[in-house]
């Protein structure tokens, strides 16, 4: 076995604007149905995809913006003037397109898309950029009668924002619930944007498909039926369809933790020479789309909770450019930590820093979980990130790396706004890894600490917390 430098040599991010499919969220799929005079003010704060776009989070998102480039709050109504679809780390993929993406990589015949959706979609994205790795005759063959299937028992309809019903989405069994139809469309939908993303980073790198060894999956989503719930391999499905032949693959499960978790996973096996390159990728959470939309119309919001998201990251043997992943001082939140917020940041933050003598303020960029606070606050979740920056900085006060005059300076200089959609897994430090990486090859960073937490207690197991950091460094080969 070798001992090989790990390191990150590419990230791509993507957003798919999908206002049709927010009352399929697991919130609004219970509310709308039990209060149904709810679902038109719902419909009618559904955005639109020019606004999508021009939502400042949204771009720096995509690499578009640092997040401390954003301006002041409110960033609704306040459009970005120079916004794009398409951003330096990746895309914002409107809803006809993303309808066709789910058809493209649907191998169970599991979405119908009416002859108009199918036709704009299949359109669309043969003029897409990354056209190549689609199959569009997969779009076209999923034409067909979307108003008669959606008529059925268990069928879910698919509209076009507020407005037409375009396509449809059934089960695959008669009572197996793992097998439903919203179980499987978020399956499809964590498929299809992990998919995009990792094609993206692909194509943007000059990557070669059969190049990477390894794809380990990070999503949310459950994979399985009803013997093994959860059980699945996202990570190979995704592999296939991206044209990763060479590639095995496996999913990594750790709650909100879990990118993070799959990073140190592939930086140690490229350092152990079991593969030279790893891919990790993470599609959306269906399931938590229009999650705090009651807040949102309290406020007299659109409902910000409309985008699925997907990251894909490289890890490969050492480059002699790319920054560098410091297994040495990996952060983990062990069982006696303890489960309070001061206590898993220092487990995740402070502990290694000074396993390497280092003082706090060595670290340029802490990412933590960076949700967007215009999602959170209206339903009185609050400003996590803030929350978790004043954290690290009253832990550095109490170490003696600042002093307590420089607790704001700490926070404006070393950390920064939320602006991930409530996609979990990807809020929790990987959203930044785009930023990080240029921030560490191409500006004034010289290290950056992503700090990812879970809560266990979400599966009803135990009372735990847990977490996970990484620090990388820019890579001292560069010239």
């Amino acid at each position: 076995m070798s001992n090989t430098q790990p390191v990150i040599s590419a990230s791509t991010q993507v957003l798919a604007h999908v206002p049709g499919m927010a009352r399929h969220g697991s919130k609004p799929q219970r509310e709308l149905a039990s209060h149904p005079d709810r679902e038109e003010a719902f419909l009618a704060s559904l955005r639109s995809f020019e606004d999508a776009v021009a939502y400042g989070p949204h771009q720096v998102f995509v690499g578009a913006l640092h997040p401390r480039q954003l301006p002041e709050r409110p960033w609704v109504g306040v459009p970005d003037a120079g916004a794009g679809r398409f951003g330096p780390a990746g895309e914002v993929m409107p809803e006809i397109e993303f309808l066709g993406l789910l058809a493209a990589v649907d191998r169970f015949d599991l979405v119908t898309l009416d002859r108009e959706t199918a036709t704009a979609a299949a359109t669309a994205l043969a003029a897409h950029p990354l056209a190549k790795h689609f199959d569009l005759d997969r779009i076209d063959s999923a034409a067909g009668d979307t108003e008669a299937l959606a008529a059925k028992p268990g069928v879910l309809p698919l509209y076009l924002g507020a407005g037409r019903l375009a396509a449809a989405a059934r089960g695959d069994h008669d009572a197996d619930e793992s097998l439903a139809a919203h179980v499987l469309l978020e399956n499809l939908a964590g498929k299809a944007t992990a998919t995009l993303a990792l094609t993206r980073l692909l194509d943007a790198n000059g990557i070669d498909p059969t190049s990477i060894d390894y794809v380990l999956g990070c999503g949310e989503e459950a994979v399985g039926d009803r013997y093994q719930r959860g059980g699945g391999n996202m990570a190979k499905a995704v592999a296939e369809v991206a044209g990763l032949t060479q590639a095995s693959g496996a999913d990594v499960k750790n709650f909100c933790a879990a990118p993070v978790s799959a990073l140190v996973i592939a930086s140690g096996l490229v350092a152990s020479g079991v593969f030279r390159r790893v891919a990790v990728v993470a599609g959306g959470s269906l399931a938590k789309l229009g999650m705090k939309f009651e807040g949102h119309l309290r406020h007299d919001l659109p409902v910000l909770e409309d985008v699925l998201g997907g990251a894909a990251v490289v890890v490969e043997a050492d480059d002699g450019r790319s920054p560098v992943v410091r297994l040495d001082a990996v952060g983990r939140h062990t069982v006696a930590a303890g489960g309070a917020n001061p206590q898993v940041i220092e487990a995740l933050a402070i502990e290694p820093l000074e396993r390497l003598g280092l003082k706090m303020t060595a670290v340029d960029d802490y990412a933590t979980e960076l949700h967007n606070p215009e999602i959170t606050e209206p339903q009185g979740s609050g400003d996590v990130a803030a929350r978790n920056y004043r954290t690290l900085a009253a832990l550095a006060v109490r170490k003696g790396d600042v002093e307590r005059s420089g607790i704001d300076e700490f926070v404006r200089d070393r950390g920064m706004p939320g602006y991930a959609p409530t996609q979990g897994h990807l809020a929790s430090a990987v959203c930044y890894l785009p930023h990080a990486l240029a921030r560490l090859t191409e500006g004034e960073a010289e290290r950056v600490m992503l700090m990812a937490k879970g809560s266990l207690f979400l599966g009803r197991l135990c009372q735990l917390a847990d977490g996970m950091s990484l620090l990388l460094e820019r890579n001292p080969n560069r010239r």
